[in-house]
């Protein structure tokens, strides 16, 4: 049903997801190289990733097909939109980077990647109707045990509450952000484009003031360097992942959405072995195997259903 209003087949949705988890993976690396290089903080860093994701945005949008929506969007639920999905943007990056620095990256990644799947079917269950049925369930379940074991696996973990309440607060973020997109994408005409780019608009405005009071330029002996890296993270994991995410969160079920974006870790523990010299133990294959069974599982029974409710014959 859903992928009749927005034009855009569940199947291509799925891939688009798939792409936008590794990309969203490979921002990890790129933010520690750009720690290397500079003295940039992480909320200065969340700032020029969103807004020079924003300066891609508007300058390829002239180059996009013009494409006729199914439903016009009324302007003040477009603008309402934008608002709400920046906002929930901004918590979720700003309460993570807020909680590695309290609790340390192992544990914030696993509370919030792990909150997340679990608040997003509930969500989906009581706001949307959305099913996820024992099958899907045990693949959610799966999906957190890969997590757990993939980035807990060195068992040097520190847990504190601080940080623990600020990843469960970023989960919260993540998880409005998906169920909105999910549920302004079966009304239809929210288009991914418009989304990201007011999403990337608000997200910009609020985090403006943090990134100031943290230090907004940074200071390099590599300018060169940290250009790149900067222009990498503001056009594959943001412009490129998040555009391709909005588009795919809006026409597959949203449970199966956060699971499919477990592949952000399992694509930061792979460049971890393949470019940081990081060692492939046991935990990392153990995690990354029950993870992309979980993935696999869920994308399965998602392509099934649409085709089942493609052919199924509609009520006289």
């Amino acid at each position: 049903m859903s992928n009749a209003v927005s034009g855009l087949p569940v199947g291509r949705g799925l891939l688009y997801l798939i792409v936008a988890g590794v990309a969203w993976g490979t921002a990890g690396a790129a933010a520690s190289l750009v720690y290397r290089a500079s003295d940039m903080g992480p909320v200065a860093l969340s700032f020029w990733r969103c807004a020079a994701g924003l300066v891609l945005l508007l300058a390829a949008r002239p180059l996009r097909p013009r494409v006729r929506p199914a439903v016009r969007e009324p302007f003040g639920r477009k603008a309402l939109r934008a608002v709400v999905t920046g906002l929930g943007l901004a918590v979720f990056q700003t309460a993570y980077f807020a909680a590695v620095q309290s609790t340390g990256l192992a544990v914030a990644t696993v509370v919030t990647l792990g909150a997340g799947p679990v608040l997003i079917a509930l969500g989906a269950r009581l706001t949307l109707g959305e099913h996820l049925g024992l099958g899907g369930a045990a693949a959610v379940v799966g999906a957190l045990a890969g997590l757990a074991v993939l980035v807990l696996g060195g068992g040097t973990a520190t847990v504190r509450l601080p940080g623990v309440l600020l990843a469960l607060l970023s989960a919260a973020g993540y998880s409005v952000m998906t169920l909105l997109t999910r549920r302004w994408g079966r009304d239809g005409g929210a288009d991914a484009a418009s989304t990201s780019v007011g999403a990337f608009a608000v997200t910009s405005l609020c985090l403006l003031p943090l990134a100031l009071a943290e230090g907004l330029v940074p200071h390099t002996a590599e300018p060169a360097r940290l250009l790149w890296l900067l222009a990498y993270v503001a056009a594959v994991p943001t412009a490129l992942a998040y555009g391709l995410y909005f588009a795919g969160a809006a026409v597959v079920r949203s449970a199966t959405v956060s699971v499919i974006m477990l592949l952000e870790p399992v694509s930061a523990a792979a460049l971890a072995v393949l470019l940081l010299g990081e060692h492939l133990t046991a935990a990392t294959l153990a995690g990354t195997l029950l993870m992309l069974g979980s993935v696999a599982g869920l994308a399965v029974a998602e392509t099934r259903a649409a085709r089942e409710a493609r052919t199924r014959p509609t009520p006289a």
